[in-house]
């Protein structure tokens, strides 16, 4: 793995929105910017809150990649669907970059930084902050998504190794 990427990392909710840019270079994981999008209104206007604010992102910070938390079923559809439909927001805003796009789910991005898929939001908090070096504490949705940009480029990293030792057989 050669030169730098920024990878856009996102946790997608409809009320907020969390998101985390990293650098990778080499083995080195630079935290870049983080935050959250918090959305009020109607639920239309949610979603235009969101994708205006990754279109945003994505223009300023020009990620290479992004890596997006996969949703997970909930017992009551209506706020499935509403999940759904911001985390739909939160991706066509990235679409004008035409940028690759990676999914993990929550318990595959929890095992990647805690090292177990059942952890808690605060042990990912701790891990994120460690791993980057962050000494100030991270909203919940922001270490969410820096947590996606982390486990993306733990991945990213084990297909580049996977790669070449193909190459070598």
């Amino acid at each position: 793995m050669s030169g730098k990427v920024r990878i856009l990392g996102i946790d997608p909710g409809s009320r907020i929105t969390g998101y985390g840019i990293v650098d990778l270079e080499g083995r080195s994981t630079t935290a870049v910017e983080w935050g959250s999008v918090r959305t009020a209104g109607e639920h239309s206007d949610r979603l235009k809150t969101i994708f205006d604010a990754l279109d945003g992102l994505v223009r300023t910070f020009v990620p290479d990649e992004v890596a997006v938390e996969r949703v997970f079923m909930h017992r009551n559809a209506d706020s499935a669907l509403k999940l759904g439909q911001a985390r739909a927001a939160a991706l066509c805003g990235t679409f004008s970059a035409e940028i690759p796009i990676y999914e993990y789910s929550a318990r595959h991005i929890k095992k990647a930084i805690a090292g177990r898929g059942s952890a808690e939001k605060s042990q990912v908090e701790l891990m994120v902050r460690t791993i980057l070096g962050l000494r100030q504490e991270l909203e919940s949705d922001a270490a969410d998504a820096l947590a996606a940009a982390l486990c993306h480029a733990h991945e990213r990293g084990t297909r580049t190794v996977l790669d070449r030792l193909a190459e070598m057989t």
